[in-house]
């Protein structure tokens, strides 16, 4: 039965077995009740951690009715998703949830980064709207598959880079669109992350795996290792087999302002640097496991209607800022308070400067006062409310449908803006390649976005997918 006629039988056969044909609002629940026939079915998978959004209040007139987590008493967060929600079907392997719960419309992804792609895939497959938390994928072949899988199957997607819903992002594209700054040819950005451990040699097994984790389900497409506490609940971000480090966890917020305003699809090639001192010290600060303790990544644009000119990006992380350009005066923050994280957009008349998810944009112009839109810590915390509840009545609504073309983040958009960030791991994983004594990597890496592929260095191309264990291929 089709999302749609299945609404329809629910709300004819409720009001057939009750015997009533008008039923007053107030009955049923007051002025902020939604009826079951316009509720949706959601499942959330990876329900702790940012999966415990769905305990959020964006949920609270759907229907939650499944979860599931691969590990179900082990943490707090999947525990008090199953307190808020008793009734819902618990499962620890997303794809009995998916066979099992037949009547389901949408699917909530909050997992590691190295699960998004299969899981998505599978339940868009199934015709199921999806919520996937960022970076949309792993790395740029699933963020393709995943693009074409969403405009094939005509499902509501949304990515969990919330800041895309920013009244600060709409500001900085307003001032952009009328060209206050004039033409731009260079935008910094920049993070203080990691914020985990990150850059050093994988350590052994230390300790036994908890009794009630599911560490094969954990590990999904990535080769078996034993079960490490550095892995699991948090750690495994910097680690190339499960996230995506600094770049993966940051960028999707930093750069959505910079990418969105300038419209700069996809970049012409990718180089990098990292924290590396002296040669005779690089087995003590980066091994190829996992990402850098810090990075600069730099990547050219063709010029776009937008810009008015060729653009470079500068991502910097790892504590790194950029220079302060002469028209911000001394006293003034970076992008967002203590220089923490931002964005610089640099053009020919001035510049513009935000925080992390577009927030506190300031317009700088040459001999004009600064221009200053504040948005503050309760704006902050509503970005994920808003950014739920446009996918969710999106859902409603349709593919294609004038709730759709709301959203902020959906598939079509964040499929190209993903594989654009995840092109600075692409280089960093590259730098690493030895050839003898000799790193062969550490060049330039010309891109064809189109095809998908590193055209001046072959070795490179083994990242843009992954190899993947026997049940979890795309």
């Amino acid at each position: 039965m089709k999302k749609n006629s299945r609404r329809k039988f629910i709300k004819k056969t409720s009001i057939v077995s009750s015997g009533l044909f008008i039923i007053p609002r107030n009955v049923l629940g007051g002025s902020g009740y939604t009826p079951p026939s316009d509720q949706l079915l959601i499942a959330s998978i990876g329900s702790g951690g940012k999966g415990g959004d769905i305990r959020n209040k964006w949920a609270e007139n759907e229907r939650v009715v499944a979860l599931c987590d691969v590990h179900p008493n082990g943490n707090h967060g999947v525990i008090k998703s199953r307190k808020k929600y008793p009734s819902a079907n618990f499962y620890v392997d997303f794809r009995e949830l998916l066979d099992k719960e037949k009547h389901l419309d949408a699917v909530t992804i909050s997992t590691p980064d190295h699960t998004h792609a299969v899981i998505a895939n599978k339940a868009m497959n199934r015709g199921l709207h999806v919520y996937v938390q960022k970076p949309l994928t792993h790395n740029i072949e699933e963020a393709r598959i995943l693009t074409n899988t969403a405009r094939k199957m005509k499902v509501v997607t949304q990515m969990g880079n919330q800041g895309g819903s920013s009244k600060g992002v709409d500001k900085i594209k307003e001032w952009v669109d009328k060209k206050l700054i004039g033409n731009i040819n260079k935008v910094y950005s920049w993070t203080n992350r990691p914020v985990w451990p990150q850059g050093f040699k994988m350590p052994n097994p230390s300790s036994d795996k908890p009794k009630n984790l599911n560490w094969d389900l954990w590990l999904g497409p990535a080769p078996y290792r034993e079960y490490r506490p550095e892995f699991h609940p948090f750690n495994w971000r910097g680690w190339w087999d499960y996230g995506t480090g600094a770049l993966g966890d940051m960028g999707c917020h930093i750069l959505d302002a910079p990418y969105k305003a300038l419209e700069l699809g996809y970049p012409k090639d990718v180089e990098c640097s990292v924290a590396n001192i002296y040669e005779k010290m690089w087995t003590a600060n980066y091994f190829p496991e996992g990402p850098p303790a810090a990075s600069l990544i730099t990547l050219h644009f063709e010029k776009s209607v937008k810009t008015g000119s060729d653009v470079e990006l500068i991502w910097m992380d790892g504590g790194i800022i950029p220079p302060r350009p002469e028209i911000i005066p001394a006293e003034d923050y970076l992008g967002e308070k203590g220089n923490t994280n931002g964005v610089l957009i640099i053009g020919e008349k001035g510049v513009i400067s935000c925080g992390v998810y577009g927030l506190n944009p300031k317009l700088y112009r040459k001999g004009e006062k600064t221009i200053h839109l504040i948005t503050d810590v309760p704006y902050i915390n509503s970005l994920d409310y808003i950014h739920h509840k446009q996918w969710i009545d999106a859902c409603k609504s349709g593919y294609g449908s004038k709730e759709y073309k709301k959203l902020s983040s959906p598939i079509e958009y964040a499929g190209p803006f993903t594989e654009t960030v995840l092109m600075g791991n692409l280089a960093l994983r590259s730098y690493m390649l030895k050839k003898g004594k000799e790193y062969i990597g550490r060049k330039k890496l010309l891109w064809d976005g189109i095809n998908t592929r590193v055209t001046n260095f072959e070795p490179a191309n083994q990242f843009v997918g992954r190899k993947r264990r026997k049940g979890w291929e795309l």
